[in-house]
């Protein structure tokens, strides 16, 4: 057999290997961090302490996103593996000391500025919290913040390792990271540091995980990190033009949280509390489902694109996204249906700390929330397209506009309506900044598509199968809550039986409804995912 034929057999298998990987990690690591989330809400509860703690996210999540740091792998990876394949091993770990030197520098400035003025800073990111309570976000904050520098410049080491096709120990790095976060608050629930427990154990975590696992593989790929810092070098230099677009925009995917969290602060003792546990809680499908979904047809997405077949790339990226859709609006039925019992079951169940009222209230706000759980988990695949296009502006200039033109929306909202208000703001905001995003995908891939003698005419779209989804979702919901009541009179309580019978009942109705409605408005995914499905099913019992 030639090498012609092998090789894409062979390149198939390690994007595949990779895929898996990476659904397996994103998998278990929404599932340890709602393990370290119910960990803090069964020990701090829905309180003041809760609500310091977890807008003393925002200050340090500001500076890792002002270094790129969430975009290293898209970036960097293409600069480190065109040297490998053109110059060798040595040319690529010189662009990797040369970036990661400044990176280190850069970051270890910002830590020691924000640290020096966190104070009236934190007047900026929680104007609502008292002088007091004030005092206690500064100390988290700067326990927080060291964190920044093992999470950033290990996620450098991250894309190095995955240009080489190693996998494994990025993938695992965020799980230990939730580990640490969940030790250092079990040791220090017993010694009353309460929420500096938890920030000690992000600090250890970043360290432990994102850090020390990806340098464990680099060195064993003989790792040459040279003392090389010139800001005129020319992979630095690249690097920072590809950044550069992250660094000086604020998104709203990146930015709803920190606005979010700032109106909160506003607001009734507990209220973030409520807002960030919902979030945790829709953020477990949006993983799942819109981040493996980007993960792993990215470099498929991209390869297509870099050979000119502009038209199967486009079908690869909307087919996704239907899928995406199809299984995140499942999602949003059962997590909208169910959500009381999921946020008891997790944060109150046999805990003094977060009371049945604390769970009617996430479960409101939840349900809101998840409005825009299609826009979430569908961005991270558009985003992904416009990468795959070799445009980093775009998206961020979009999701910027959206993110300003939205704050007033936010604050008129949290004025009106609370926790509630917030969380149609969320909803809103994403939703217009995907449909927008969208739209403009799909002229970006029809100019190209044409510059290569190619149309999407006739290639399946997203919006209208979106539009059906969305129906079907609506309809199943609404019967769904209007069951409920008799679901509450025949299985009342909050016992474990009852909570875990009503969550069997509530979403065994709300998914029939789904499927048959959309079955019912011709969604050809539902029949795709079946396939799929028992494909897998027959794998498996081979």
């Amino acid at each position: 057999m030639s090498s012609d034929q092998t090789t894409p057999r062979s390149t198939g298998r390690i994007v595949g290997i990779a895929s898996v990987i990476w659904a397996t990690s994103i998998f278990l690591s929404r599932l340890l961090g709602l393990v370290r989330e119910q960990i803090v809400g069964r020990t701090l509860g829905a309180t003041r302490e809760a609500d310091l703690y977890f807008a003393s996210f925002t200050l340090p999540d500001f500076l890792n996103y002002l270094l790129a740091a969430g975009a290293l792998s898209i970036v960097f990876i293409p600069i480190f593996i065109e040297h490998l394949r053109e110059s060798g091993s040595e040319r690529a770990w010189q662009a990797f000391s040369a970036t990661a030197n400044f990176i280190a520098v850069a970051s270890l400035v910002g830590i020691a500025v924000l640290s020096v003025f966190a104070g009236p800073l934190a007047d900026v990111v929680a104007p609502g919290f008292t002088p007091a309570e004030m005092g206690q976000l500064v100390r988290l904050i700067r326990i927080v913040l060291p964190a920044q520098f093992f999470l950033i410049v290990g996620g450098l080491m991250s894309a190095a390792l995955q240009s080489h096709d190693r996998h494994f120990l990025p993938a695992m790095a965020p799980l230990v990271y939730s580990l640490g976060i969940i030790v250092g608050g079990l040791v220090g629930a017993p010694l009353g540091w309460g929420a500096e427990g938890f920030a000690w154990g992000v600090l250890a975590g970043a360290a432990c995980g994102p850090f020390l696992l990806p340098l464990i593989g680099c060195l064993r790929m003989q790792m040459t990190w040279r003392p090389i810092f010139s800001p005129t070098n020319p992979d630095l230099i690249r690097y920072l033009k590809l950044s550069l677009p992250i660094m000086i925009g604020f998104s709203i995917v990146a930015v709803d949280e920190w606005i979010t969290k700032n109106q909160a602060s506003y607001l009734a003792e507990g209220t973030l509390s409520y807002l960030q546990y919902a979030r945790t809680l829709m953020k477990v499908p949006m993983g799942i489902f819109g981040m493996a979904a980007g993960v792993a047809s990215y470099p498929t997405i991209t390869r297509l694109v870099t050979a000119g077949n502009i038209v199967e790339a486009y079908a690869v990226l909307a087919r996704a996204v239907r899928i995406t859709l199809l299984l995140t609006f499942a999602a949003q039925v059962v997590v909208t249906l169910c959500g009381f019992e999921f946020a008891y079951l997790i944060w109150g169940y046999l805990s003094h700390r977060f009371v049945e009222t604390d769970a009617r209230n996430v479960a409101a706000v939840l349900s809101l929330l998840c409005l825009g759980l299609a826009g979430w988990s569908a961005q991270t695949l558009v985003s992904r397209g416009f990468y795959a296009l070799g445009n980093t502006w775009l998206p961020t200039l979009v999701g910027t506009a959206v993110a300003f033109s939205a704050v007033p929306i936010y604050v008129v909202l949290r004025k009106h309506w609370g926790a509630e208000g917030l969380a149609v703001a969320s909803a809103i905001a994403i939703l217009i900044y995907v449909f927008l995003l969208g739209g403009l995908q799909y002229r970006r891939f029809v100019r190209e598509a044409a510059k290569h003698g190619g149309t999407l005419a006739g290639t399946p779209g997203i919006l209208d199968a979106a539009v059906r989804m969305a129906v079907a979702t609506a309809i199943a919901i609404g019967l769904g809550l209007a069951a409920r009541p008799y679901a509450l009179d025949h299985l009342p309580g909050t016992a474990l039986v009852p909570l875990l019978a009503r969550i069997a009942l509530l979403s065994l109705l709300g998914l029939s409804v789904y499927a048959l409605i959309a079955r019912l408005l011709g969604v050809r995914e539902l029949s795709d995912a079946a396939r799929l499905l028992l494909r897998r099913k027959r794998a498996s019992a081979q």
